[in-house]
């Protein structure tokens, strides 16, 4: 039989959107530790829970493999790549390096309606300092950052940057904040403010160069990366 091309197209979109939840899900489950690193990926359990054919599931796996957060193995399946202490630490290197150069060229091209978003936002992490608040506090932080590398103007950076940080996302769970810590975090973004304020790239990627490195030292990498 054959269908019309209207059809055939409406069928490819909804087999991608398929295999894409899918890899959405199990991303979140790893980010957020129900999958944990070493872990076995059974394909049965997920099609179970999914809802779905092992087809899509093994698209998802593909997808989420070239993100760095699942191996596949040879006649063994897959299951949640591990991270070394290494690897948490190169990363972070290559993300400070990426995250400076934005803040050098936002201040560049950094319009005033941008700015205010970013003082919205940062009014708004303090806020959940205040209260404590920590994954309020995470989700007010991350925007700031991505405000930021949007601000950049720098498309390339940008997927570098993302494809970087989905790798190590799910140590953000692991976060460990003193109060010294969490202070001097804040005050780093007080410092950003400013620099952007006055639209000076140089200090701003400075700043933000230094930021990123410090996070290692809040993580509790227990269960989450293996020795070198």
């Amino acid at each position: 039989m054959t269908l019309p091309a209207q059809e055939k197209s409406l069928d490819k979109i909804q087999h991608r959107i398929l295999y894409q939840e899918a890899a959405n899900r199990i991303r979140e489950l790893i980010e957020h530790g129900a999958l944990i690193a070493g872990e076995k990926i059974s394909e049965k359990q997920l099609c179970e829970k999914f809802g779905i054919s092992r087809t899509p599931l093994r698209e998802a796996l593909k997808v989420l493999t070239s993100e760095g957060l699942v191996e596949i193995l040879p006649n063994r399946g897959a299951r949640v790549s591990r991270l070394t202490l290494s690897d948490v630490e190169h990363t972070y290197d290559v993300m400070g390096a990426l995250e400076g150069l934005a803040g050098e060229t936002a201040c560049r091209h950094l319009t005033d309606e941008e700015f205010a978003r970013i003082c919205d936002l940062h009014q708004q992490m303090l806020g959940h300092y205040q209260r404590k608040e920590l994954q309020a506090y995470f989700e007010a932080n991350r925007q700031i950052h991505e405000c930021i590398l949007l601000a950049s103007r720098n498309a390339i950076l940008l997927e570098m940057y993302n494809n970087l940080s989905q790798r190590i996302k799910r140590i953000r769970y692991t976060m460990e904040m003193s109060d010294a810590f969490w202070r001097k975090a804040v005050n780093d973004h007080e410092d950003m403010i400013e620099a952007l304020r006055a639209r000076d790239g140089k200090r701003l990627g400075d700043i933000l160069r230094g930021h990123l490195g410090q996070k290692i030292g809040a993580v509790n990498l227990a269960g989450v990366v293996n020795p070198d």
